[in-house]
């Protein structure tokens, strides 16, 4: 038995042996895969230029916001996005991030600007409330966020439960970052015992504050080029442990400007991600686009800088994922991508409802005062390309306030011209009641009113420049009231002027275009050398648009809101009539013969 026995375990060992040895037959089972090395996640949630927006709430119409797309907008629906992405993620890392323009935009952020002003009522803003709800890790400031001047900005962000980051923004004496220039979150990628990451977040503002808030800021703070601001602050941020980067900057990606050369780049994003190395990430903001997931390839490093932009007002959230792996203490991102979730999706989170209720009903009542009664309806809807008394309008109050402050002094002799934007096409005055939303509804933005001289050849350049706002279409072509404008120019940078009589010849090209100019109401041209005062917002007058030769010092500067200015001229007159002041003075023509 002994016998037998070692026999067999003699050949079960040489069988062992010899297919140890022999080749791998046909369809035998391959080695077993090396280990793969374990990966984590991380998820970077952004928003930005939500100017204002709580409610899914259309405070010019008294009604939830709609719009032809059927968007919604809000930081209530944002947060209901986030909400529902953190429960999803429960116990992973989610960082929520935005790129600034928050503290303007509706009559609810103006309100608290203006007719309740947070400096000096100790209530908190609208816009910290929702956000706080919300539990942000870092937002950027844009540059609305200086429209109302720094003691406002600076309750603001005392008011806020996590930072606010603006690394270009310096104090113009000290040359020292005026605001936190960026943090370092410490996450936790996973549960017990889980490795840490260390996320650094960057946050840039636009240079065109220096010129759109220039009375705001000149002085005590310079704007440094955002491009130059990421070289310098990117390779410390590394310095100091950040293992994954991101940048929060407001600022679109076309490297394009609205204002001249003399400042820094206004949509530098994608110069950014190209020149800068060690970027991981960039959420931008600024431009209002929607853009979902773009790659941009790093210069020097190789490596694709992944950027993402959410729209405006909340419609969009932008969601980053990243995958990383972990080798000898050092992390490398392995994959990252990005998309943008639409906020009409979901219902508003009751929470930030609740947090600002009590504003947004007082907002609602203050808008819906009466301040007159219009004899007919008046429309916004064609002063693009049409002179429309509703247009009209705005210019007949900032030549009435600016004659009546410079009579009897040194510019009293001149003509008074004065120069209004179409920004909106839905504004409308009804016939009969008209309420302080339909005033703000016409009037969307927080400007100033200030007055220049210019001469008859800079009024000319100036209406050349603004008529490049059209197309070319030669005398006979088709007319499009929804194409006739250049998409490259939004509608808030075609200016109409009154006090003079002038035709645009848009079947000519960019520069040859104004055919006809002379003195209200006559045959007389313009003298090149002739002289007017220009009532204009202290948006243009500043340099925004980069309209030719406004930029001067000015004869008259009251700060006074010209939003405020209408609505004080209508609850003086008690009634809007057309008659009082619309005179029809410039239209658009083909070789002489009018398009409309």
């Amino acid at each position: 038995m002994t016998s037998s026995s070692g026999a067999s375990r003699r050949q079960v060992l040489a069988v062992a042996a010899a297919a140890a040895t022999a080749p791998l037959l046909a369809g035998a089972p391959a080695e077993a895969k090396p280990k793969q090395p374990k990966t984590w996640d991380l998820t970077i949630l952004g928003t930005s230029d939500t100017h204002g927006n709580v409610y899914n709430w259309d405070y010019y119409k008294d009604a939830e916001f709609d719009d032809s797309k059927q968007n919604d907008v809000g930081v209530a629906k944002l947060a209901t996005l986030v909400n529902q992405i953190r429960a999803e993620r429960k116990g992973r890392a989610t960082l929520v991030l935005d790129a600034g323009d928050t503290i303007q935009g509706t009559p609810l952020a103006t309100y608290y600007a203006k007719q309740e002003p947070i400096t000096s009522t100790g209530e908190t803003h609208p816009m910290a409330r929702a956000m706080n709800i919300l539990k942000y890790d870092a937002v950027t400031l844009g540059n609305h966020e200086f429209n109302y001047g720094l003691p406002l900005l600076a309750t603001w962000i005392e008011q806020l439960g996590f930072p606010a980051l603006a690394a270009n923004a310096l104090n113009a004496k000290t040359g020292k970052p005026a605001f936190l220039p960026y943090v370092i979150k410490e996450v936790k990628l996973g549960g017990h015992g889980a490795p840490k990451l260390r996320v650094g977040v960057l946050g840039l503002t636009n240079p065109g504050v220096a010129i759109w808030d220039k009375g705001n800021v000149e002085g005590r703070l310079v704007f440094a080029d955002m491009v130059a601001t990421a070289a310098k602050w990117v390779p410390e941020m590394r310095r100091r442990g950040a293992d994954l980067v991101v940048i929060s900057a407001h600022g679109g990606d076309s490297g394009t400007s609205s204002y001249g050369p003399e400042l820094p780049n206004e949509n530098p994003t994608a110069l950014i991600a190209e020149q800068v190395p060690g970027i991981d990430a960039i959420l931008f903001g600024h431009a209002h686009n929607e853009v979902p997931e773009k790659f941009v390839t790093n210069l020097t490093t190789g490596e694709r800088v992944l950027t993402s932009e959410p729209s405006k007002w909340g419609q969009r959230l932008t969601r980053m994922d990243f995958t990383l792996t972990r080798d000898k203490g050092r992390w490398k991102v392995t994959a990252k991508s990005a998309t943008t979730l639409n906020t009409n999706t979901v219902v508003e989170d009751p929470a930030v409802l609740a947090a600002v209720r009590g504003q947004h009903a007082k907002t609602v009542e203050y808008v819906n005062r009466v301040v007159a009664q219009s004899s007919v309806e008046l429309s916004a809807a064609e002063s693009r390309y049409k002179d429309t008394p509703i247009l009209d309008f705005i210019n007949h109050v900032q030549t009435e306030v600016v004659t009546e402050a410079l009579a009897g002094g040194e510019y009293a002799g001149l003509p008074v011209l004065s120069i209004a934007a179409p920004f909106s096409r839905t504004a409308v005055f009804p016939q009969g009641d008209v309420r302080i939303r339909d005033v703000a509804g016409l009037y969307v933005y927080d400007n100033t009113l200030e007055a220049v001289v210019l001469t008859g050849a800079e009024v000319k350049a100036y209406l050349e420049y603004s008529a490049k706002y059209f197309v070319t279409l030669p005398a006979g072509a088709p007319v499009n009231p929804e194409t006739i404008s250049d998409p490259a120019v939004p509608d808030y940078n075609y200016d109409v002027f009154s006090g003079v009589d002038y035709d645009i010849d848009i079947a000519k090209p960019v520069g040859q275009r104004i055919t006809r100019l002379v003195l209200a109401g006559t045959d007389t041209p313009v003298a090149a050398d002739a002289r007017f005062v220009v009532a204009v917002n202290n948006y243009r007058r500043s340099g925004g648009g980069n309209f030719p030769g406004i930029v001067k010092t000015q004869v008259y500067n009251a700060q006074q809101e010209i939003r405020q200015l209408l609505i004080d001229w209508a609850q003086a007159k008690g009634v809007i009539d057309p008659a009082d002041f619309f005179v029809p003075n410039w239209k658009l023509v083909r070789d002489g013969v009018p398009v409309f």
